[in-house]
């Protein structure tokens, strides 16, 4: 077979969501080579595939403190020139969400990433990784111009099913080996929604006409989730569907949905057909929805946990309810635990009001390589802790302590396990980010 080579980086970001963008913009600005690589056709991962509310910038609580800065500042910054973007708080306790039009999103993201200089490459997606004695060489990557290869010094894994350590053979513990797994949804949009209408009646008794609505025949497998305003007026996007993301083959043994390709494509095909039933739903028994009109479903399924890579610290539970802080960290979740386990119901366990858990570098290290991180959803982290702080907000903070950590260790040629953090620590600091509550 014959490989197109795409040459040599100092830093390879393998994804290019909430965190690897963030990733790739930090180590860019701090000096590095930098290539960031997606599958899909855009940037922004979830955050503009998936989602359109940013959490974890504030503590929950009347007394909100604002825990993350500098270049996630300059993507709300760059919304907020659309007219795209409006705070809103959240029912649940999770703090107050920054919502946005996804579609901006997209360009603000790839804005900052020419802008920083960053390169970035498209439709590619990982299909091997070359590793010797724990260092990652080379990536090979499946593109629409053929097989290539591409090297760097340094990799970090920002994919959110952590590809790059899976086919690097670097450990990870698969969601639902230990942990019931978290679920998959499939979002949508509404158009032509009477906001004031949809006012007069609360979460509580949505819930309450979801389960009504079962009892008369309506398939809905989740009988809460939410929906909420958009920048867009008169639209409307929701959080209600529910699919399990594992379950057992014809041997009885688990897999996921990134064990069986079938798996996931079915997971695809049922979450916008539940979809459709809450949106007619919607239409037919909640006040403010008699006009509406179901207008688009997520462009992916949302997966909220599938790996999760061993890394030179992992953080648990404890940490996280207990607020702990740590002499290496990098980033801070005020978020609280957000299970979404298999069947109704969702499980909500808080920090202390006004506090947060530092995020430490070692948790981004990957414990078997000497020259790879790895960010977002599959950092190294329990399941409990992981259901904390997989907010996008603590995405892109990990993705900038990452970037630097990355470009420090290229500069000063040592690994970033190596380093002295008090480098690292500066570094951050010059970008604006909160490093304590």
């Amino acid at each position: 077979m014959t490989f197109r080579q795409l040459g040599h980086f100092d830093v390879i970001v393998m994804g290019a969501g909430s965190a690897g963008a963030t990733a790739a913009i930090a180590a860019a600005r701090t000096g590095s080579n930098v290539l960031v690589i997606d599958r899909l056709p855009f940037a922004g991962g979830t955050s503009t595939a998936v989602l359109d509310t940013f959490y974890g910038f504030y503590t929950p609580g009347e007394n909100a403190k604002k825990i993350v800065g500098g270049i996630p500042d300059d993507v709300v910054s760059g919304l907020s020139g659309y007219g795209s973007m409006i705070e809103r708080p959240n029912t649940y306790g999770a703090g107050t969400g920054v919502t946005y039009n996804p579609e901006h999103l997209k360009v603000v993201w790839e804005s900052l990433l020419q802008k920083s200089g960053a390169k970035i490459l498209l439709h590619a997606l990982l299909q091997e990784v070359t590793v010797k004695d724990g260092q990652v060489r080379e990536l090979v990557l499946a593109t629409r111009a053929g097989s290539c290869k591409v090297t760097a010094d340094f990799f970090i894994d920002a994919t959110g099913d952590a590809d790059l350590s899976h086919f690097a053979g670097f450990g990870y513990e698969k969601a639902g080996d230990i942990a019931p797994a978290q679920t998959l949804t499939t979002t949508f949009k509404m158009v032509n929604v009477n906001a004031a209408e949809r006012k007069k009646i609360d979460k509580n008794r949505l819930h309450e006409l979801m389960q009504e609505a079962t009892e008369a025949g309506y398939a809905l497998p989740r009988r809460e989730g939410s929906d909420h305003i958009t920048p867009v007026a008169n639209t409307t996007a929701t959080v209600m569907t529910r699919l399990d993301s594992v379950r057992k083959n014809a041997k009885g043994e688990l897999e996921s949905v990134l064990d069986d390709p079938f798996f996931l494509t079915e997971s695809e095909i049922a979450g916008r057909a539940q979809a459709t039933e809450y949106a007619r739903f919607l239409v037919d028994k909640v006040p403010g929805y008699e006009n509406s009109s179901l207008y688009g479903f997520s462009t992916l399924i949302g997966v909220r946990e599938t790996r999760r890579v061993y890394g030179d610290y992992r953080v648990e539970k404890d940490d996280v309810l207990k607020a702990r802080q740590f002499d290496d960290q990098v980033a801070l979740c005020g978020a609280p635990i957000e299970d979404h386990h298999s069947g109704d119901g969702t499980n909500w366990v808080y920090l202390p009001e006004g506090s947060a858990v530092g995020i430490p570098l070692r948790s981004l290290i990957v414990k078997d390589s000497i020259n790879t991180m790895v960010i977002g959803r599959c950092f190294s982290a329990t399941h409990d802790a992981h259901a904390s702080i997989r907010s996008m907000a603590q995405c892109m903070a990990m993705g900038v302590a990452a970037g630097v950590s990355a470009s420090v260790a290229i500069k000063s040629k040592e690994e970033v396990r190596s380093i002295k953090f008090s480098k690292i620590r500066e570094e951050l600091v010059k970008t604006g980010a909160v490093l304590e509550i």
